[in-house]
Protein backbone atom coordinates (compact mmCIF):
# COMPACT_ATOMS: atom_id res chain seq x y z
CA UNK A 1 0.00 0.00 0.00
CA UNK A 2 2.52 2.05 0.89
CA UNK A 3 4.68 1.83 -2.29
CA UNK A 4 1.48 2.15 -4.42
CA UNK A 5 0.35 5.65 -2.59
CA UNK A 6 4.30 6.54 -3.36
CA UNK A 7 4.04 5.27 -6.96
CA UNK A 8 0.84 7.19 -7.60
CA UNK A 9 2.25 10.45 -5.98
CA UNK A 10 5.68 10.25 -8.47
CA UNK A 11 3.40 9.50 -11.29
CA UNK A 12 1.15 12.63 -10.51
CA UNK A 13 4.18 14.49 -10.45
CA UNK A 14 5.45 13.21 -13.69
CA UNK A 15 2.19 14.40 -15.63
CA UNK A 16 2.56 17.22 -13.79
CA UNK A 17 5.76 18.19 -15.59
CA UNK A 18 4.76 16.76 -19.09
CA UNK A 19 3.78 19.72 -20.46
CA UNK A 20 4.15 21.73 -24.20
CA UNK A 21 5.86 24.66 -24.35
CA UNK A 22 4.60 28.28 -24.77
CA UNK A 23 6.14 29.53 -28.31
CA UNK A 24 7.51 33.12 -28.46
CA UNK A 25 6.41 36.11 -30.66
CA UNK A 26 8.69 35.37 -32.98
CA UNK A 27 8.15 31.57 -33.20
CA UNK A 28 4.54 32.21 -33.79
CA UNK A 29 5.30 34.59 -36.50
CA UNK A 30 7.83 32.10 -38.28
CA UNK A 31 5.38 28.95 -38.07
CA UNK A 32 3.09 31.66 -39.56
CA UNK A 33 5.65 32.10 -42.68
CA UNK A 34 6.40 28.60 -43.04
CA UNK A 35 2.72 27.29 -43.21
CA UNK A 36 1.91 30.89 -45.63
CA UNK A 37 4.96 29.64 -48.18
CA UNK A 38 4.14 25.74 -47.88
CA UNK A 39 0.49 26.24 -49.07
CA UNK A 40 2.44 27.50 -52.63
CA UNK A 41 5.55 26.41 -52.39
CA UNK A 42 5.33 22.78 -51.30
CA UNK A 43 1.24 22.11 -50.77
CA UNK A 44 0.61 19.18 -48.81
CA UNK A 45 4.62 18.75 -48.43
CA UNK A 46 4.75 18.14 -52.29
CA UNK A 47 5.88 19.42 -55.20
CA UNK A 48 2.54 21.33 -56.72
CA UNK A 49 1.73 20.81 -60.40
CA UNK A 50 4.77 22.60 -62.78
CA UNK A 51 3.43 24.97 -66.02
CA UNK A 52 3.53 23.01 -69.03
CA UNK A 53 6.13 24.65 -71.33
CA UNK A 54 5.61 24.48 -74.76
CA UNK A 55 7.16 27.39 -77.49
CA UNK A 56 4.42 29.46 -77.48
CA UNK A 57 4.66 29.42 -73.25
CA UNK A 58 5.40 33.14 -71.92
CA UNK A 59 8.34 33.88 -69.69
CA UNK A 60 6.34 34.25 -66.75
CA UNK A 61 5.92 30.24 -67.06
CA UNK A 62 9.64 29.64 -67.35
CA UNK A 63 10.18 31.56 -64.22
CA UNK A 64 6.63 29.96 -62.65
CA UNK A 65 8.62 26.35 -63.99
CA UNK A 66 11.97 26.86 -61.83
CA UNK A 67 10.82 28.72 -58.74
CA UNK A 68 8.63 25.49 -58.39
CA UNK A 69 11.18 23.15 -59.39
CA UNK A 70 14.82 24.42 -58.76
CA UNK A 71 16.88 21.74 -56.30
CA UNK A 72 18.48 24.81 -54.95
CA UNK A 73 15.27 26.61 -54.12
CA UNK A 74 13.79 23.58 -52.54
CA UNK A 75 17.17 23.11 -50.61
CA UNK A 76 16.89 26.83 -49.23
CA UNK A 77 13.43 26.17 -48.36
CA UNK A 78 14.05 23.20 -46.16
CA UNK A 79 16.93 24.66 -44.50
CA UNK A 80 14.82 27.97 -43.54
CA UNK A 81 11.73 25.09 -41.92
CA UNK A 82 14.88 23.28 -40.38
CA UNK A 83 15.82 26.65 -38.80
CA UNK A 84 12.29 26.98 -37.78
CA UNK A 85 11.62 23.98 -36.31
CA UNK A 86 15.02 25.06 -34.32
CA UNK A 87 13.37 27.33 -32.11
CA UNK A 88 11.36 25.59 -29.86
CA UNK A 89 14.22 23.39 -28.68
CA UNK A 90 16.18 26.53 -28.31
CA UNK A 91 13.55 28.25 -25.93
CA UNK A 92 12.55 24.80 -24.35
CA UNK A 93 13.34 23.98 -20.65
CA UNK A 94 16.18 21.21 -20.13
CA UNK A 95 14.70 17.45 -19.61
CA UNK A 96 14.07 16.40 -16.52
CA UNK A 97 15.72 13.79 -15.06
CA UNK A 98 14.40 10.87 -12.99
CA UNK A 99 16.62 9.89 -10.43
CA UNK A 100 17.39 6.71 -8.31
CA UNK A 101 18.44 6.25 -4.80
CA UNK A 102 18.87 3.63 -2.28
CA UNK A 103 20.31 3.09 1.37
CA UNK A 104 21.73 -0.83 1.57
CA UNK A 105 23.43 -2.89 4.19
CA UNK A 106 21.97 -6.22 4.48
CA UNK A 107 18.81 -5.76 3.31
CA UNK A 108 17.67 -2.44 1.18
CA UNK A 109 16.60 0.09 3.85
CA UNK A 110 15.45 3.17 1.84
CA UNK A 111 14.42 3.22 -1.96
CA UNK A 112 14.40 6.53 -2.95
CA UNK A 113 13.04 7.64 -6.80
CA UNK A 114 12.87 10.71 -7.58
CA UNK A 115 12.38 13.75 -10.39
CA UNK A 116 14.95 16.56 -10.58
CA UNK A 117 14.56 19.75 -13.23
CA UNK A 118 16.66 22.33 -14.26
CA UNK A 119 15.74 25.88 -14.27
CA UNK A 120 17.83 28.02 -16.63
CA UNK A 121 17.95 31.62 -15.11
CA UNK A 122 15.42 34.56 -15.73
CA UNK A 123 15.43 35.48 -19.48
CA UNK A 124 18.10 32.88 -21.01
CA UNK A 125 15.56 31.04 -22.24
CA UNK A 126 13.70 34.06 -23.98
CA UNK A 127 17.30 35.02 -25.37
CA UNK A 128 17.87 31.60 -26.74
CA UNK A 129 14.70 31.43 -28.24
CA UNK A 130 15.61 34.90 -30.06
CA UNK A 131 19.11 33.55 -31.00
CA UNK A 132 17.06 30.73 -32.90
CA UNK A 133 14.57 32.91 -34.44
CA UNK A 134 16.78 35.47 -35.96
CA UNK A 135 18.88 32.36 -37.25
CA UNK A 136 15.06 31.11 -39.20
CA UNK A 137 14.64 34.70 -40.54
CA UNK A 138 18.14 34.47 -41.95
CA UNK A 139 17.58 30.75 -43.54
CA UNK A 140 14.00 32.49 -44.75
CA UNK A 141 16.07 34.89 -46.67
CA UNK A 142 18.43 32.04 -47.76
CA UNK A 143 15.44 30.61 -49.27
CA UNK A 144 14.51 34.48 -51.02
CA UNK A 145 17.88 34.80 -52.37
CA UNK A 146 17.91 31.14 -54.37
CA UNK A 147 14.61 32.77 -56.01
CA UNK A 148 15.72 35.61 -57.18
CA UNK A 149 19.00 33.44 -57.89
CA UNK A 150 16.99 30.94 -60.00
CA UNK A 151 14.82 34.08 -61.68
CA UNK A 152 18.09 35.47 -62.68
CA UNK A 153 19.28 32.58 -64.46
CA UNK A 154 16.28 31.97 -66.10
CA UNK A 155 15.95 34.98 -67.63
CA UNK A 156 20.04 35.49 -68.42
CA UNK A 157 19.03 32.12 -70.74
CA UNK A 158 16.23 33.38 -72.10
CA UNK A 159 17.67 36.20 -73.16
CA UNK A 160 21.27 35.49 -74.45
CA UNK A 161 18.87 32.49 -76.74
CA UNK A 162 16.54 35.19 -78.38
CA UNK A 163 20.13 37.20 -78.67
CA UNK A 164 21.92 34.40 -80.39
CA UNK A 165 18.97 33.98 -82.97
CA UNK A 166 19.56 37.52 -83.97
CA UNK A 167 23.04 36.77 -84.20
CA UNK A 168 22.86 33.80 -86.47
CA UNK A 169 20.14 35.96 -88.65
CA UNK A 170 22.35 38.88 -88.88
CA UNK A 171 25.31 36.77 -89.79
CA UNK A 172 22.72 34.53 -92.15
CA UNK A 173 22.10 38.03 -94.16
CA UNK A 174 25.92 39.01 -94.39
CA UNK A 175 26.69 35.42 -96.15
CA UNK A 176 24.04 36.19 -98.21
CA UNK A 177 25.28 39.36 -99.82
CA UNK A 178 29.07 38.18 -99.41
CA UNK A 179 27.92 35.41 -101.71
CA UNK A 180 26.21 37.89 -103.89
CA UNK A 181 29.55 40.10 -104.04
CA UNK A 182 30.98 36.94 -104.46
CA UNK A 183 29.51 36.71 -108.06
CA UNK A 184 29.58 40.70 -108.23
CA UNK A 185 33.14 40.12 -108.23
CA UNK A 186 33.11 36.89 -110.53
CA UNK A 187 31.25 38.70 -113.42
CA UNK A 188 33.45 41.56 -113.15
CA UNK A 189 36.84 38.86 -113.13
CA UNK A 190 35.44 37.26 -116.33
CA UNK A 191 34.91 41.09 -117.88
CA UNK A 192 38.56 41.52 -117.25
CA UNK A 193 37.23 44.77 -115.39
CA UNK A 194 39.02 43.60 -112.15
CA UNK A 195 41.86 40.70 -110.93
CA UNK A 196 40.85 37.37 -109.79
CA UNK A 197 42.08 39.14 -106.28
CA UNK A 198 39.14 40.49 -105.88
CA UNK A 199 37.35 36.76 -105.91
CA UNK A 200 39.80 35.57 -103.68
CA UNK A 201 38.61 38.48 -100.77
CA UNK A 202 35.09 37.45 -100.95
CA UNK A 203 35.26 34.11 -100.80
CA UNK A 204 37.73 34.64 -97.39
CA UNK A 205 35.45 36.86 -96.25
CA UNK A 206 32.16 34.41 -97.00
CA UNK A 207 34.32 31.83 -95.88
CA UNK A 208 35.17 33.70 -92.25
CA UNK A 209 31.07 34.17 -92.09
CA UNK A 210 30.08 30.53 -92.54
CA UNK A 211 32.42 29.34 -89.76
CA UNK A 212 31.41 31.88 -87.41
CA UNK A 213 27.76 31.05 -88.43
CA UNK A 214 28.72 27.30 -87.84
CA UNK A 215 30.11 27.99 -84.18
CA UNK A 216 26.83 30.66 -83.24
CA UNK A 217 24.84 27.09 -84.17
CA UNK A 218 26.67 24.79 -82.64
CA UNK A 219 26.22 27.19 -79.20
CA UNK A 220 22.57 26.38 -79.28
CA UNK A 221 23.16 23.11 -77.35
CA UNK A 222 25.12 25.27 -74.67
CA UNK A 223 22.86 27.74 -73.95
CA UNK A 224 20.18 25.13 -74.38
CA UNK A 225 21.89 23.21 -71.61
CA UNK A 226 22.02 26.22 -69.67
CA UNK A 227 18.59 27.02 -69.89
CA UNK A 228 17.91 23.35 -69.18
CA UNK A 229 19.93 23.78 -65.86
CA UNK A 230 18.04 27.06 -64.64
CA UNK A 231 14.51 24.98 -64.64
CA UNK A 232 16.05 22.55 -62.59
CA UNK A 233 15.65 19.86 -64.77
CA UNK A 234 17.76 16.72 -64.67
CA UNK A 235 20.34 15.15 -67.47
CA UNK A 236 17.20 12.32 -68.07
CA UNK A 237 14.70 14.95 -68.51
CA UNK A 238 13.91 16.49 -71.80
CA UNK A 239 14.60 19.69 -72.48
CA UNK A 240 12.42 22.92 -72.57
CA UNK A 241 10.98 23.99 -75.62
CA UNK A 242 12.83 27.04 -77.50
CA UNK A 243 10.36 29.74 -77.07
CA UNK A 244 8.69 30.93 -80.47
CA UNK A 245 8.44 34.57 -79.22
CA UNK A 246 10.44 37.15 -77.51
CA UNK A 247 8.82 39.04 -74.46
CA UNK A 248 11.53 42.41 -73.85
CA UNK A 249 11.67 43.90 -70.13
CA UNK A 250 9.31 47.15 -69.83
CA UNK A 251 9.53 49.94 -67.74
CA UNK A 252 12.46 52.95 -67.19
CA UNK A 253 14.16 51.93 -63.98
CA UNK A 254 14.37 54.65 -61.24
CA UNK A 255 17.40 55.12 -59.88
CA UNK A 256 16.05 56.81 -56.55
CA UNK A 257 13.11 54.34 -56.35
CA UNK A 258 15.22 51.14 -56.77
CA UNK A 259 18.14 52.65 -54.25
CA UNK A 260 15.42 52.40 -51.32
CA UNK A 261 13.89 49.17 -52.70
CA UNK A 262 17.12 47.29 -52.22
CA UNK A 263 17.58 48.74 -48.76
CA UNK A 264 14.54 47.49 -47.55
CA UNK A 265 14.37 44.19 -49.72
CA UNK A 266 17.54 43.18 -50.95
CA UNK A 267 17.63 39.07 -49.16
CA UNK A 268 21.37 39.82 -48.36
CA UNK A 269 20.52 43.17 -46.40
CA UNK A 270 17.98 41.57 -45.05
CA UNK A 271 20.30 38.44 -43.93
CA UNK A 272 22.62 40.71 -42.34
CA UNK A 273 19.92 42.87 -40.70
CA UNK A 274 18.52 39.60 -38.56
CA UNK A 275 22.52 38.59 -37.96
CA UNK A 276 22.26 41.84 -36.21
CA UNK A 277 19.41 40.89 -34.38
CA UNK A 278 21.05 37.42 -33.72
CA UNK A 279 23.95 39.21 -32.37
CA UNK A 280 22.03 41.70 -29.94
CA UNK A 281 20.20 38.32 -28.32
CA UNK A 282 23.62 36.58 -28.14
CA UNK A 283 24.60 39.93 -26.08
CA UNK A 284 21.72 39.60 -23.48
CA UNK A 285 22.25 35.62 -23.36
CA UNK A 286 25.85 36.82 -22.63
CA UNK A 287 24.36 39.64 -19.99
CA UNK A 288 22.45 36.83 -18.33
CA UNK A 289 25.41 34.53 -17.74
CA UNK A 290 25.62 36.84 -14.38
CA UNK A 291 22.33 35.30 -12.96
CA UNK A 292 22.47 31.42 -11.50
CA UNK A 293 20.97 28.51 -12.72
CA UNK A 294 18.43 26.62 -10.60
CA UNK A 295 17.33 22.67 -10.09
CA UNK A 296 14.52 21.57 -8.39
CA UNK A 297 13.87 17.93 -7.36
CA UNK A 298 11.64 15.70 -5.17
CA UNK A 299 12.32 12.06 -3.75
CA UNK A 300 10.15 9.77 -3.00
CA UNK A 301 11.17 7.65 0.36
CA UNK A 302 9.35 4.54 -0.99
CA UNK A 303 9.96 1.87 2.23
CA UNK A 304 9.23 4.60 4.59
CA UNK A 305 5.42 4.41 6.81
CA UNK A 306 4.42 6.81 6.57
CA UNK A 307 5.70 7.78 2.94
CA UNK A 308 7.97 10.54 2.94
CA UNK A 309 8.74 13.35 -0.03
CA UNK A 310 12.33 15.02 0.36
CA UNK A 311 12.78 17.83 -2.19
CA UNK A 312 15.45 18.80 -3.68
CA UNK A 313 16.60 22.67 -4.41
CA UNK A 314 20.23 23.49 -6.37
CA UNK A 315 21.89 26.69 -7.74
CA UNK A 316 24.85 27.18 -9.49
CA UNK A 317 26.98 30.25 -8.70
CA UNK A 318 28.79 32.29 -11.45
CA UNK A 319 31.57 33.26 -9.63
CA UNK A 320 34.04 33.52 -12.29
CA UNK A 321 33.93 37.26 -13.13
CA UNK A 322 36.46 36.63 -15.78
CA UNK A 323 34.86 34.25 -17.84
CA UNK A 324 31.54 36.23 -17.78
CA UNK A 325 33.49 39.01 -18.50
CA UNK A 326 34.61 37.19 -21.50
CA UNK A 327 31.18 36.47 -22.68
CA UNK A 328 30.04 39.52 -22.85
CA UNK A 329 32.82 40.88 -24.32
CA UNK A 330 32.51 38.46 -27.33
CA UNK A 331 28.80 39.28 -27.77
CA UNK A 332 29.55 42.71 -27.80
CA UNK A 333 32.52 42.52 -30.40
CA UNK A 334 30.25 39.97 -32.55
CA UNK A 335 27.31 42.79 -32.60
CA UNK A 336 29.62 45.61 -33.89
CA UNK A 337 31.15 42.98 -36.57
CA UNK A 338 27.56 42.15 -37.77
CA UNK A 339 26.55 46.24 -37.84
CA UNK A 340 29.67 46.41 -39.15
CA UNK A 341 28.97 44.04 -42.23
CA UNK A 342 25.98 45.34 -42.50
CA UNK A 343 26.77 48.90 -43.11
CA UNK A 344 29.50 47.50 -45.90
CA UNK A 345 26.56 45.76 -47.34
CA UNK A 346 24.61 48.54 -47.73
CA UNK A 347 27.75 50.25 -49.25
CA UNK A 348 28.05 47.33 -51.90
CA UNK A 349 24.94 47.36 -52.61
CA UNK A 350 24.92 51.19 -53.78
CA UNK A 351 27.73 50.80 -55.55
CA UNK A 352 26.46 48.18 -57.71
CA UNK A 353 22.94 49.69 -57.92
CA UNK A 354 25.19 52.25 -59.33
CA UNK A 355 27.73 50.35 -61.54
CA UNK A 356 24.31 48.23 -63.08
CA UNK A 357 22.61 51.69 -63.90
CA UNK A 358 25.48 52.99 -66.05
CA UNK A 359 25.51 49.70 -67.86
CA UNK A 360 21.80 49.71 -68.62
CA UNK A 361 22.49 54.06 -69.45
CA UNK A 362 25.49 52.77 -71.84
CA UNK A 363 23.87 49.98 -73.32
CA UNK A 364 20.51 52.36 -74.24
CA UNK A 365 22.83 54.66 -75.67
CA UNK A 366 24.40 52.61 -77.69
CA UNK A 367 20.96 50.81 -78.92
CA UNK A 368 19.64 54.35 -80.44
CA UNK A 369 22.93 55.12 -81.82
CA UNK A 370 23.44 51.99 -83.86
CA UNK A 371 19.33 51.56 -84.43
CA UNK A 372 18.95 54.99 -85.22
CA UNK A 373 22.03 56.51 -86.65
CA UNK A 374 25.48 53.90 -87.79
CA UNK A 375 23.11 50.82 -88.94
CA UNK A 376 21.58 53.09 -92.07
CA UNK A 377 24.13 54.70 -92.84
CA UNK A 378 26.73 51.31 -92.87
CA UNK A 379 23.55 50.23 -95.45
CA UNK A 380 23.74 53.37 -97.11
CA UNK A 381 27.90 53.13 -97.89
CA UNK A 382 27.67 49.35 -98.68
CA UNK A 383 25.17 50.41 -101.64
CA UNK A 384 27.28 53.05 -102.48
CA UNK A 385 30.26 50.58 -102.32
CA UNK A 386 28.44 48.41 -104.64
CA UNK A 387 27.15 51.02 -107.09
CA UNK A 388 31.11 52.24 -107.53
CA UNK A 389 32.36 49.07 -107.42
CA UNK A 390 30.11 47.96 -110.82
CA UNK A 391 30.91 51.22 -112.17
CA UNK A 392 34.35 51.31 -111.68
CA UNK A 393 34.43 53.78 -108.99
CA UNK A 394 35.25 52.05 -106.01
CA UNK A 395 37.47 49.65 -105.40
CA UNK A 396 36.54 45.75 -103.79
CA UNK A 397 38.54 46.22 -100.41
CA UNK A 398 35.55 49.53 -100.24
CA UNK A 399 33.30 47.52 -100.99
CA UNK A 400 34.71 44.58 -98.42
CA UNK A 401 35.24 47.17 -95.53
CA UNK A 402 31.80 48.98 -95.83
CA UNK A 403 29.72 44.93 -95.22
CA UNK A 404 32.35 44.33 -92.25
CA UNK A 405 31.43 47.88 -91.17
CA UNK A 406 27.62 47.12 -91.36
CA UNK A 407 27.89 43.62 -89.80
CA UNK A 408 30.24 45.27 -87.16
CA UNK A 409 27.25 47.94 -86.53
CA UNK A 410 24.42 44.92 -86.38
CA UNK A 411 26.42 42.91 -83.97
CA UNK A 412 27.30 45.59 -81.65
CA UNK A 413 23.77 46.64 -81.85
CA UNK A 414 22.72 42.85 -80.89
CA UNK A 415 25.09 43.22 -78.02
CA UNK A 416 23.56 46.71 -76.82
CA UNK A 417 20.32 45.03 -76.44
CA UNK A 418 21.46 41.79 -74.67
CA UNK A 419 23.31 44.36 -72.08
CA UNK A 420 20.27 46.12 -71.40
CA UNK A 421 17.96 43.21 -70.75
CA UNK A 422 20.35 41.53 -68.76
CA UNK A 423 21.15 44.66 -67.02
CA UNK A 424 17.61 45.35 -65.72
CA UNK A 425 17.48 41.62 -64.74
CA UNK A 426 20.11 42.10 -62.52
CA UNK A 427 18.66 45.42 -60.87
CA UNK A 428 15.46 43.87 -60.44
CA UNK A 429 16.44 40.53 -59.36
CA UNK A 430 19.99 40.61 -58.37
CA UNK A 431 20.33 44.39 -56.34
CA UNK A 432 16.57 45.18 -55.86
CA UNK A 433 15.54 42.14 -54.84
CA UNK A 434 12.17 42.02 -56.04
CA UNK A 435 11.24 38.61 -56.62
CA UNK A 436 8.96 37.44 -59.55
CA UNK A 437 5.15 37.90 -59.30
CA UNK A 438 4.11 33.80 -59.00
CA UNK A 439 7.07 33.81 -56.19
CA UNK A 440 5.96 31.79 -53.38
CA UNK A 441 7.88 33.81 -50.90
CA UNK A 442 6.01 35.94 -48.21
CA UNK A 443 7.25 39.84 -49.45
CA UNK A 444 4.47 41.98 -49.00
CA UNK A 445 2.40 39.57 -46.60
CA UNK A 446 1.43 40.65 -43.58
CA UNK A 447 3.25 37.64 -41.86
CA UNK A 448 7.16 38.79 -43.41
CA UNK A 449 9.71 38.98 -40.97
CA UNK A 450 10.14 42.73 -40.03
CA UNK A 451 13.17 43.98 -40.33
CA UNK A 452 16.05 45.05 -37.68
CA UNK A 453 14.78 48.24 -37.04
CA UNK A 454 11.08 46.71 -36.76
CA UNK A 455 9.40 47.75 -40.21
CA UNK A 456 8.14 45.85 -43.05
CA UNK A 457 9.96 45.62 -46.18
CA UNK A 458 8.39 47.40 -48.81
CA UNK A 459 6.37 45.22 -51.80
CA UNK A 460 7.52 47.79 -54.64
CA UNK A 461 6.75 45.48 -57.73
CA UNK A 462 9.67 47.24 -60.37
CA UNK A 463 9.60 46.15 -63.64
CA UNK A 464 12.18 46.99 -65.61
Amino acid sequence: MRISRALVAFAALLASVGCVGTPTASERAARSDVRDVSQRYRPGDAKPALPRLDASSPLRDYLSFTLLNSPRVEAAYFDWVAAVESIAPARSLPDPRLTFGADIADTVMSLMPGLMVDLPGPGKLRAAGEIAAAESRSAYFGFERELLRAALAVKSAYYRRHFLEETIRVQSETLRLLRELEQLAAQQNAAGRVTLQDVLRAQIARDQVETQITNLVDSRGALAAELKSALGLGPADEGPPVPSSFEPSVGEPQPDQLLETALNQNPDLRALEEDVLRAEASLELARRSRVPDFSLGLDVEVKADPTLFRPRAGMSLPIWRDKIAAQIAGAQASKRASQARLTAEQVQVAADLASMLFLYRQALRNDVLLRDKLVPKARQSLDAARAGYVNARASFLDVIDAQRTLLEFELAGIEARTQRELALASLSLAIAGVPPADAPSTVGGASHPPKANGTKPRNEQIRP
